[in-house]
């Protein structure tokens, strides 16, 4: 019998494979961001996504001292959006420099009946070499609307683009698994062919 510690938070058994990627970027002028990506394999009649979540960091922070306090994001009110094949692909693009930016600079834009976002990725150059990623969000009611923003180095960057190229399999036709299946015809054919050619 499993144990709690045998599953996570979703109740799924773990061990099989590690769903999710955080990237913290915390600065001294408390405007850094983190990154979560969560990968949902495509099962059924249900198409695979990475789900992303940007916040922002809400605390600086203080390691000096007896007592050091650690730069804190603010995950509740985080943006999260869902980004799904054809979205992974467009960030896949700049990630190896075939373009920029997404859509030349336009982005990537998700409807919903609440809410309308945007999702930006640039290739920066100057004042440093990286990547800027920022999600807009802005409610149809009228509200105020958030901003998340983190910047990703290029090393993180090579090895993002990685982990995301990889997982496409999953989100495009799920987790492989050995379904079994009958194969008599086809040794049945097999055959045939062997003894036809030493006869």
């Amino acid at each position: 019998m499993e144990t709690n510690k045998e599953r996570n938070s979703q109740g799924a058994a773990l061990g099989q494979y590690r769903p999710t990627l955080r990237f913290y970027h915390a600065n001294q002028k408390g405007t850094g961001g983190a990154l979560e990506l969560k990968l949902h394999p495509a099962h059924d009649n249900v198409d695979g996504s990475i789900m992303m979540r940007v916040a922002n960091q809400c605390a600086i922070g203080d390691r000096r001292g007896a007592s050091p306090t650690f730069a804190r994001f603010d995950w509740e009110n985080a943006i999260c959006v869902k980004l799904d094949f054809n979205d992974l692909c467009r960030i896949l693009q700049v990630f190896r420099g075939e373009c920029e930016s997404i859509n030349d600079d336009r982005g990537l834009y998700h409807q919903t009946s609440r809410a309308a976002t945007k999702i930006q990725l640039r290739h920066l150059v100057e004042p440093i070499t990286g990547y800027s990623l920022e999600v807009y969000r802005n409610p149809r009611d009228g509200g105020e609307g958030m901003h998340g923003h983190i910047i990703i180095t290029q090393a993180e960057a090579v090895g993002l683009c990685e982990a995301i190229a990889g997982s496409m399999s999953v989100v495009a036709f799920g987790i492989p698994m050995l379904v079994a299946h009958d194969t008599s015809a086809y040794e049945a054919r097999e055959r045939g062919y062997r003894n036809a050619s030493a006869a």
